[in-house]
């Protein structure tokens, strides 16, 4: 849901990011745009920037004014929004430049009507179940193209511009028709949670293959603990399990296939059948926590925080999020997406990739200001002060200060992504086409609750993919 080579870039720059994650102990996490929305009006020309624009200089590129105001708005979820707080007051005592800073779930509700009556924040973090979609923004001309930002000299080393800082492939979510208009700002890795704790106590192992997970759901039920914990009303959360199992069932070719709108990427796909077949089965066998179904994402989570199920799927914002529900001794564990038989990709392969997109609205009222906040962002000062308040990592290369430790379900998902080495996918066509991504995640709902059946699934979901396929501006996005 919640990369700038081209779109068809894979790696992200794993090895860059192994170098120094395993000696930081940081890799990161998200919140990620759950439901569609609806954006409308804007064009694609800039607010005049009068009386914002102040003197460039090496130390200001684009003329951020002392005095003038930012308007922040944040997506106050996993991460919170203290992190915000700190980068504007060191804007403000650098910069003179003070922040209007606004923390909420709520980003469609308060932010639609100023974007369509054409006075939208300067910095939004478009997060979270209310976010309003990207390519909704960008279909509307509402989004800055962020090239400027990332063709600037970085605020590290002047010498390198601000995109050659950055862990390659990272900037891709962000892309419409081979343009950034979103900066997905963390390093997020995706798949199953579980408590050490409660492994241990139960003698279960860590289950490479499904078959091995099947086993632990099992174990688990007969003991009266779910087998696996999903955020029921919140679909793109059981997709995580779906979609990795389609990735590894047939390797990358397979999750092209669905970003490349393939009249084949579900029905027709063997790998698609497979692997809603083995999701099924989990539901088929009351292995599901009770309840499960009809609950949130915050909810649920608790729930497993509770002991109350064995497996839990989400991103690594996870633990973060769920810092005051988890026991102290929960000791909190990730675990890469378990093999169907036959995989073609190794049972360390994950989902990795940049999430949380930040954008600047085209008719942002302080733009040099905003532009100038943005790049900041990207420097080792403010991405040091965003772990420090996030437990997360950042896009930005060596982003963090050595000093900086993070929790036990954080330092897990290090050891994933160093095992993992290059073996990383992401699938990009939540971004690139909300509209076929929320259609999915209703066919998932409907899965889950077992109103439909695997093969139903498939063909809602290849429907999903033909109809958008129609849309003539689908052929501006390719994965090669």
């Amino acid at each position: 849901m919640g990369s700038t080579e081209h779109p068809g870039a894979e790696g992200v720059g794993r090895r860059d990011l192994i170098k120094r994650s395993a000696a930081l102990g940081l890799v990161a996490v998200p919140a990620m745009g759950l439901m569609s929305a609806c954006a409308s009006g804007g064009d694609s020309g800039s607010s005049d920037e009068g009386d914002t624009k102040g003197k460039t200089s090496k130390d200001n590129p684009f003329g951020a004014k002392k005095g003038s105001k930012l308007d922040v708005v944040v997506f106050k979820g996993g991460y919170g929004d203290d992190y915000a707080k700190a980068w504007e007051a060191d804007f403000d005592k650098k910069l003179g430049i003070t922040s209007t800073h606004t923390g909420t779930q709520e980003i469609t509700g308060k932010l639609q009507p100023r974007f369509n009556a054409g006075n939208p924040p300067d910095v939004v973090d478009d997060s979270g179940a209310q976010q309003i979609k990207v390519d909704v923004l960008y279909k509307n001309g509402q989004l800055l193209d962020l090239a400027e930002v990332l063709d600037a000299p970085s605020v590290d080393d002047p010498a390198k511009k601000v995109r050659d800082t950055l862990i390659p492939g990272t900037l891709d979510p962000g892309m419409q028709e081979g343009k950034v208009v979103a900066l997905n700002y963390i390093y997020t890795v995706w798949g199953l949670w579980y408590s050490g704790k409660l492994f241990k106590e139960k003698g279960w192992q860590e289950p490479k293959t499904w078959d091995d997970f099947l086993a632990v759901c099992k174990d688990a039920k007969s003991q009266g603990i779910g087998g696996l914990a999903h955020q029921g009303k919140y679909p793109y959360y059981i997709n995580v399990a779906i979609m990795d199992l389609i990735a590894k069932k047939g390797g990358l070719e397979a999750m092209k296939a669905i970003d490349n709108l393939d009249p084949k990427a579900f029905v027709g796909s063997d790998a698609a059948q497979a692997a809603v077949e083995a999701v099924y089965e989990v539901v088929e066998k009351g292995y599901l926590m009770p309840g499960t179904n009809g609950l949130t994402h915050t909810e649920s989570q608790t729930r497993w925080n509770q002991y109350k199920a064995a497996f839990i799927t989400s991103g690594s914002w996870l633990e973060n999020e769920q810092l005051k529900q988890t026991p102290t001794d929960f000791d909190m564990k990730f675990l890469p997406m378990p093999l169907l038989s036959g995989s073609k990709l190794p049972f360390e392969a994950i989902r990795a990739g940049s999430g949380e997109p930040f954008i600047i609205p085209a008719k942002a009222g302080n733009l040099p200001a905003a532009k100038e906040f943005m790049r900041r962002m990207l420097s080792k000062e403010w991405s040091t002060l965003f772990a420090k308040q996030a437990n997360s990592l950042t896009i930005l290369k060596d982003g963090v200060d050595p000093g900086v430790r993070l929790r036990p379900g954080t330092q897990s998902t290090v050891e994933a992504s160093k095992a993992a080495g290059d073996n990383t996918f992401r699938y990009l066509y939540t971004e690139w086409y909300s509209e076929m991504g929320t259609a999915i995640e209703a066919a998932s709902n409907e899965l889950m609750a077992k109103r439909i059946q695997p093969k139903e699934w498939l063909k809602r979901c290849q429907a999903a993919v033909d109809k958008q396929a129609k849309d003539p501006a689908s052929k501006k996005n390719h994965r090669d």
